[in-house]
C-alpha cells in the first residue's frame, strides 16, 4: 500500500509573535517543517502533501517540488486534512502530521503505518502528568471509543492522563468517507479530526494504538519558549550520541550540532562550539572554547584553538590552528600545517608542514612543503575585477608584511624580503626585496607643539 503523508503546516503561530510562519522556525538550524518532511522521507514516503495557508509562499519557497494544499480558513484540523483529499490516492495510507510537531521519529511513524489498513487505523497517543490543553483519550473496556477536546471534556474526561497527538494513520477510502460528515457543533465551532475516531467505531474498525518512545517526539510548538526547549532537548540528545561515539565534552549542555558530526575517539570539545553542516573529525582532535565548524573535516591529531572559524574546509592529520584563526571555503591543509593567530585563508592548499603564523591573509593560492609566511603577509589575489593565484614553492620563506600580487609565483627555496611588495616572479632560490631604500637624516628636529 502507497503511503501519502498529509503535513498540516497552515497556522499563522500568533504566540510566536513573528512573521515568519510558525512552522519555518529552526530547530537545529533546521526549520520545523523541514525536520517534519526529513521523517516522512525517512519512511519512504510515495507523496507528501503539505497544507499551507499563512506565509504560504514562504514554505512554498522553501519546499520547492513538494505537493502544496491552501488552506484559505482555519476552520480545524479535519478541514484542514480535507483539503488534502483531492490529492490522495483511493488505496493509500494517510499518514497525519503536524509541521509544528518537529521531533517525531521514523521509527514511530513506521509503525502506525504498519497499523493502517483497509479494517485498521493507527492512532499515537502518550500518557501525560500534566495533560492540560490536550485531546484526552476515552476508552471502554481498553479500547478507544472516543478523544474528546479539552474545551468539551467532562471533569472526570479531564483527569484522563492518556492524550491524542494528533498523529495518525487512516486509509485514505476511510477519510474521504469521514471528513464530509464532520460537523463543527463544538466549543471552538471547528471542525475536529478527532470526531472520526467516533466514526471508525460506529464502522467497526479496528484502532491500533501506539506511543512514542518519549513524550518529546510529539511535544508540539506555539510559543518560543516551547521552540527552545525542543531545541535544547534536541541538542543534548545530540550530545549524548557524541560521547558515545567516543568524544569528551567540556559542558553536554553547551555544544549545537545543526546538522550531523561524526567523531572518532578520544576527541576533546571545548564548551560553546557550534557544529554546523556535515562535520567530520577524527581520533585525538581537541578543539577549544567558541569555535564554529561548518561542513568541515579535521583529521587525527589535530587542534583547533580558541574562537577559530572553519568553513568547507580540510584540515589534515597533526596539524595546528588558531586561536582566532578563519579558514573560508576552499581551505585544505596538508599535515603538520599550522595557521596562527588572526590569519585568514581562502581557497587556500598549504603542504605538508608549512606555517602561516600570524596576522595574514591568503587567499586563491597553493603554497608547498615546510613554507613559511611570515606576519602580515598579503596575497593580493583580487584587482577589482578578477581573481588571480600565487604560488609558493616548497621550502619558501616569506617575510614579514609582505604583498604578493597575484597572478604570482614564488619558487622552491626562495626568499622574500620582509616589507616587500612582491609584482613579478621570483625563481628557485633567489632573493627578493621589493621595498623603497633607506634613508637617515641627521639633524631632523621633530614637530613641537604650537603656542
Amino acid at each position: 500500500m502507497k503511503t501519502d503523508v498529509v503535513i498540516l503546516a497552515a497556522g499563522k503561530g500568533t504566540r510566536m509573535r513573528s512573521s515568519l510562519p510558525k512552522v519555518m522556525h529552526p530547530i537545529a538550524g533546521k526549520s520545523m517543517l523541514g525536520h517534519v518532511v526529513a521523517a516522512a522521507e525517512g519512511i519512504g514516503a510515495d507523496n507528501i502533501h503539505v497544507v499551507v495557508g499563512h506565509g504560504a509562499e514562504t514554505v512554498k519557497a522553501a519546499f520547492d517540488g513538494h505537493s502544496f494544499v491552501e488552506q484559505l480558513e482555519q476552520k480545524g484540523t479535519g478541514h484542514a486534512v480535507a483539503q488534502a483529499l483531492p490529492k490522495l490516492d483511493d488505496d493509500s495510507c494517510a499518514l497525519i502530521l503536524y509541521g509544528d510537531v518537529p521531533l517525531i521519529a521514523p521509527e514511530t511513524l513506521q509503525q502506525l503505518v504498519a497499523q493502517c489498513s483497509k479494517t485498521s487505523m493507527g492512532l499515537l497517543t502518550t500518557n501525560l502528568n500534566d495533560p492540560t490543553g490536550y485531546g484526552r483519550i476515552i476508552r471502554e473496556h481498553d479500547k478507544v471509543v472516543a478523544i474528546v477536546e479539552q474545551k468539551d471534556a467532562s471533569p472526570e474526561q479531564l483527569a484522563i492522563q492518556e492524550v491524542n497527538t494528533g498523529i495518525m494513520a487512516v486509509h485514505s477510502s476511510h477519510l474521504k468517507q469521514w471528513l464530509p460528515k464532520l460537523s463543527s457543533d463544538n466549543a471552538q465551532g471547528e471542525y475536529y479530526l478527532t470526531d472520526i475516531i467516533e466514526m471508525a467505531v460506529a464502522d467497526n474498525i479496528t484502532i491500533e494504538v501506539s506511543q512514542p518512545k518519549t513524550p518529546w517526539e510529539v511535544q508540539g510548538v506555539n510559543n518560543r519558549m516551547q521552540l527552545n526547549e525542543l531545541e535544547r532537548y534536541y541538542q543534548r540528545c545530540r550530545a549524548d550520541e557524541v560521547m558515545a561515539d567516543g568524544a569528551t565534552l567540556a559542558d553536554a549542555s553547551r555544544i549545537d550540532i545543526r546538522g550531523s558530526l561524526k567523531v572518532g575517539q578520544d576527541c576533546y570539545i571545548d564548551v560553546n562550539c557550534v557544529f554546523e553542516g556535515e562535520c567530520e573529525i577524527g581520533d585525538g582532535v581537541e578543539i577549544g572554547p567558541n569555535c564554529v565548524l561548518t561542513n568541515s573535516k579535521v583529521a587525527n591529531g589535530s587542534t583547533i584553538k580558541a574562537n577559530s572559524v572553519l568553513e568547507d574546509a580540510v584540515v589534515g592529520e597533526q596539524c595546528d590552528i588558531g586561536p582566532f584563526a578563519r579558514l573560508r571555503p576552499g581551505t585544505v591543509l596538508a599535515a603538520k600545517a599550522k595557521i596562527g593567530n588572526f590569519v585568514e585563508t581562502k581557497k587556500a592548499v598549504l603542504g605538508e608542514g608549512s606555517k602561516v603564523n600570524h596576522l595574514s591573509y591568503i587567499g586563491d593560492s597553493e603554497i608547498g612543503e615546510q613554507v613559511n609566511v611570515g606576519a602580515g603577509t598579503i596575497t593580493c589575489n583580487y584587482d577589482g575585477v578578477n581573481k588571480s593565484k600565487t604560488v609558493i614553492g616548497d621550502g619558501a620563506f616569506i617575510g614579514s608584511n609582505t604583498s604578493l600580487v597575484a597572478p604570482v609565483t614564488v619558487g622552491k627555496n626562495a626568499t622574500v624580503g620582509a616589507g616587500s611588495t612582491i609584482t613579478g616572479n621570483v625563481g628557485d632560490e633567489e632573493l627578493a626585496v621589493a621595498r623603497g631604500k633607506q634613508r637617515n637624516i641627521s639633524g631632523w628636529k621633530r614637530p613641537s607643539k604650537k603656542n
